[in-house]
């Protein structure tokens, strides 16, 4: 039986617009029992408002949604999960400031008497938690003080608590250790052995290659196709969504033949345990990625880069001038040219979502608009226009809040808002994590475009393609230190993977510690 011959929910003739922007154009889909059904598209080609319909977070303007054959409409959230549709988005729902246990129960917590009954509210966090294999986690532990890693498995487990008839995962190991992954990839088989239908939205090509029975691709807000896993090339499905061929992803590197002036330099770097004793430079126009395992000290050195942590050791120069950076207002000065963090959460750490477009991109850079304590707005509109034309940010209005954005334009605006301080030194944390393949492509042509015009990148990427296609260097961090250097042609995969587990590889590659 195929995923269509017997559809647990299926849509007919689905639209829906907002404001000027038509999301969805009158889409037919359907997901059936017991599989695990991969949704492809690009960021803006639907998918997002595909999966809220679905769930009840949006209604849709026209159309029909059927579940088990039955005519629904779902209101609200609340009215999807009561009928057994159950979603897991990217931005995670958690509520920091409580427990794990408080958040996976926090809908219907176990009573008795009338009041929680906080024991078994924790017996069912523990089973929740060894069911995604998370043993590890305390369930009184509150939630802020989880890795985002941690977070997302929780996250998975609260889905699970609600017994869900189908389960919509977007981007669901976006976030997730390695270790983790595979976690979920061997629950997310259990369950689809169980019965369960599953919506899995991902772009990463690997992962539907493992998981999915069926693919469907949008583009452009319309459904373009639906066929069995392994019946189209990833060439052909990569074309489908982003309607063209895709070429040359990677833009090609620049040929040295001197070291350039050094942007950056760090010397001893240490902090709490974390980060010890580490030490390089970068040279203006470069590219120097970091890799590593996850968890080995790559997110705590950058942000010692940019003066967020604090009782950091050891000394940055930045264009050869000896630099205290104790806090991001002073990294944003640094030397006269200025050092960027595009942050890990663009959602948490890199937007004001509620705000408008423009006046996102403009935060960063307001203080260099101002004249007389009131900023200049044809200079600022001026800017804006500028970065939105640099870098094809997709939007309604700029008065649009930024969370109606899709994820990729998000990250773009995350983007613009920095280079809009014109920094010349930019620390970017796993920045394509979520983006689709079309967007990846134009960030990594930036990038280069960027270190061409002098700017120096430091790069943390937990993908080793990234690493390879992207980085003239590569610096492989293990427990808190700097263990390999790549260069040149010794940035291979192999030599990348077996620097991160600390083994030695073979004298001729030319790689050293």
């Amino acid at each position: 039986m195929t995923d269509t011959m017997k559809p647990l929910i299926a849509l007919s003739g689905v639209s829906k617009r907002y404001g000027g922007v038509r999301a969805l154009s009158n889409v037919d889909f359907a997901c059936g029992h017991g599989s695990i059904h991969a949704v492809l598209g690009e960021n803006g080609a639907g998918k997002s408002t595909l999966i809220k319909i679905i769930s009840g977070v949006v209604q849709p303007d026209e159309g029909r949604i059927t579940l088990e054959n039955r005519d629904v409409t779902f209101p609200t959230p609340q009215a999807a999960n009561a009928a057994g549709v159950v979603c897991i988005f990217q931005e995670l729902s958690l509520m920091p400031e409580l427990s794990v246990s408080d958040n996976i129960s926090i809908t219907a917590p176990p009573r008795r008497l009338g009041l929680i009954d906080r024991r078994a509210q924790r017996r069912r966090a523990e089973e929740l938690l060894a069911r995604v294999g998370c043993e590890d986690i305390n369930p009184l532990m509150l939630v802020k003080h989880l890795p985002l890693s941690r977070r997302q498995m929780v996250e998975i487990a609260k889905a699970l608590g609600r017994s869900p008839k189908l389960l919509i995962l977007d981007e669901a190991t976006s976030a997730l250790t390695a270790a983790d992954v595979e976690r979920v990839y061997g629950i997310l088989h259990g369950l689809r052995a169980g019965g369960l239908s599953m919506l899995y939205i991902s772009h990463r090509m690997h992962e539907i290659e493992e998981l999915a029975d069926t693919c469907s691709v949008f583009r452009n807000g319309q459904h373009i196709d639906t066929f069995p896993k392994g019946a189209r090339s990833d060439e052909q499905i990569v074309q489908m969504m982003i309607g063209r061929e895709l070429h040359n992803v990677y833009p090609p590197k620049p040929v040295r033949n001197a070291p350039p002036p050094v942007a950056l330099e760090a010397r001893g770097i240490g902090w709490e345990g974390r980060l010890s004793d580490i030490s390089f430079r970068i040279g203006q126009g470069e590219v120097v990625g970091l890799g590593g395992l996850d968890g080995q000290g790559q997110r705590e050195l950058l942000l010692a880069l940019f003066g967020v942590l604090r009782g950091v050791a050891g000394e940055v120069a930045v264009n050869g001038q000896k630099t205290h950076i104790t806090s991001p207002a002073q990294a944003k000065r640094a030397a006269g040219v200025g050092i960027a963090l595009i942050p890990e959460d663009r959602k948490t750490e890199g937007l004001m979502l509620p705000m408008g477009v423009g006046d996102n991109i403009s935060m960063a850079a307001l203080p260099s608009m101002t004249r007389h304590f009131v900023v200049d707005r044809d200079i600022e509109d001026k800017k804006i226009a500028e970065m939105v034309a640099k870098l094809k940010i997709k939007f309604g209005k700029l008065s649009d809040p930024v969370a109606t954005l899709s994820g990729g334009n998000q990250q773009k605006v995350v983007i613009a808002k920095w280079l809009l301080t014109g920094a010349r030194v930019i620390l970017l944390n796993d920045p394509t994590r979520g983006i689709d393949v079309g967007t990846k492509q134009e960030i990594y042509q930036l990038l280069r475009d960027l270190a061409d015009a002098g700017t120096a990148i430091l790069f943390y990427s937990t993908d080793y393609d990234e690493l390879i296609g992207c980085c003239d260097r590569v610096l492989i961090l293990y427990g808190g230190r700097i263990a390999r250097e790549l260069t040149g042609p010794d940035i291979t995969e192999a030599n990348i993977i077996a620097s991160s587990l600390n083994l030695s590889f073979p004298a001729s590659s030319g790689a050293h510690a």
